[in-house]
């Protein structure tokens, strides 16, 4: 097996993520130029309207998206006085990491995971179950956290959320415009057939509609695959030691058990997805397999100039 310089491998997951969030991008217009061409210019007034109102309620689920994490996992803040050798250790990958002092929070769970949240430095937070509290020693925490550490310090916690958040608005964007062609079809036909528009194109355009919230979650996935990757390779950088976090990995690949609160709509924020591997297409999947994540690491341990 060749070595990987995690060097490389985190540029290359920069330019791929690039490329994701370009195409992501390109699809919003496709579904606008789609329903501009399926209207015709008598209902190119509804199109900003649906958009506009698509584009505010998702936005404004982004700039809270930290507590929306929170609410959903059942996580809750900690002290320092709750756990200091838990804050401890954070402190520590602060300083490797070189970002701020994040929030530290809690999920009464006996299944061991983690996630990071927050669209920034200054509203980071990073939660971890009781479970993975209780079956890791400070070797593959420091790993956990480090993993965590460097999807802020990334800003995977803002990338994710946009291309969450735009995803959802794609959804939301050809719902709304499915249902005004259902309300309005007739009426619209009678004065495209009128203007000698084109069947073809407002078939098209309507194929378009149908299968972009398709395309736009398959994006996202695409997305946050590359932002763990991403996210082992600093990590690895923070602490010198991809030995912790591949035994981490280990250990979460070895327990069979899931957190309770599994919504698909923030199973990407998690260490390990919730979800159940086997029943999720790799197409859709938000992780990378564990077992190649780990296969990685263990080509940086064998070879441990490639992290210089």
């Amino acid at each position: 097996m060749s070595t990987i310089n995690f060097r490389s491998l985190q540029r290359a997951n920069q330019r791929k993520t690039v490329g994701l969030l370009a195409g992501m991008a390109a699809l919003i217009t496709v579904v606008v130029f789609a329903a501009l061409t399926y209207f015709g210019k008598g209902g190119i007034g509804i199109v900003p309207v649906a958009f506009g109102v698509a584009m505010l309620m998702v936005w404004g689920s982004y700039y809270s998206s930290d507590s929306l994490v929170m609410t959903m996992t059942g996580a809750h803040l900690l002290q320092y006085d709750d756990n200091p050798k838990l804050f401890d250790l954070v402190h520590e990958m602060t300083i490797a990491s070189g970002i701020k002092m994040p929030k530290v929070a809690v999920v009464q769970d006996s299944a061991p995971n983690a996630f990071a949240t927050g669209r920034n430095e200054d509203h980071a937070v990073i939660a971890f179950t009781t479970g993975i509290l209780d079956v890791m020693d400070r070797e593959e925490l420091q790993g956990v956290i480090a993993h965590e550490m460097a999807h802020v310090k990334n800003r995977d916690t803002l990338v994710s959320a946009i291309a969450a958040t735009t995803a959802g608005a794609i959804a939301m964007l050809s719902d709304m415009l499915m249902r005004v062609m259902w309300f309005t079809g007739s009426g619209r036909d009678r004065e495209n057939n009128d203007n000698g528009g084109n069947p073809l194109a407002m078939i098209a355009s309507l194929v378009v509609l149908l299968l972009a919230p398709l395309a736009a979650v398959l994006l996202r996935s695409a997305i946050s695959r590359r932002r763990e990757a991403l996210a082992d390779a600093t990590a690895v950088a923070f602490t010198r030691n991809p030995a912790g976090l591949r035994q981490a990995l280990e250990v979460l690949q070895r327990d069979t058990t899931v957190v309770h609160k599994r919504s698909t709509a923030v199973a990407h924020v998690w260490i390990e997805s919730p979800l159940d591997s086997s029943s999720v297409s790799k197409l859709f999947a938000t992780h990378p397999p564990l077992e190649e994540r780990i296969a990685l690491l263990r080509q940086m341990e064998a070879n441990p100039s490639t992290n210089q």
